[in-house]
């Protein structure tokens, strides 16, 4: 059996926005609450390669991994997936971004499935990232609107 997630948050803001904020991996260290640090490690057309680095976990460990995107401005999506895998066999990552009267729909798919030695099984991770998921889209939220709303502030 393998992991599913599929979660989606609205954010009030011009798509365009969303979309820079979003996928300007350098700056997900200020983005995200999880990662420490973010390095680009290879760029070609529409496909970034790039080392996240996390803050320590409760234990004091520090994961990091190699992963890459290729977005696709045009359909709205990213197709993502670990280069360095870690503790799963495999990562794979779909953003999808729709736009609304309201705003962007932002939604985050992710298929993956565990190694036997890695330190929680699929349930468990899937537990963990729809927790994350929902933390990490929550400040996204806050920081893209923050930024639509200093954009739109008068001069």
């Amino acid at each position: 059996m393998a992991g599913h997630t599929d979660n989606e948050i609205l954010i009030a803001a011009p798509f365009d926005l969303v979309w820079d904020m979003t996928n300007d991996v350098a700056s997900w260290p200020e983005l995200f609450s999880e990662y420490a640090a973010a390095e680009i490690l290879h760029r070609e057309g529409d496909t970034v390669r790039f080392r996240l680095t996390m803050h320590p976990d409760e234990n004091g460990k520090v994961w990091s991994w190699v992963s890459e995107r290729t977005v696709d401005r045009g359909a709205g999506t990213v197709s993502a997936q670990r280069v360095e895998t870690g503790p799963f066999d495999y990562m794979r990552i779909r953003w999808e971004y729709t736009s609304t009267p309201d705003g962007v729909r932002m939604r985050w798919i992710q298929d993956f499935h565990m190694k036997p030695e890695a330190p929680v099984d699929d349930a468990g991770m899937t537990d963990r990232i729809n927790r994350n998921s929902a933390v990490q889209m929550r400040r996204i939220k806050e920081r893209v609107e923050e930024a639509a709303r200093s954009a739109s502030a008068p001069v």
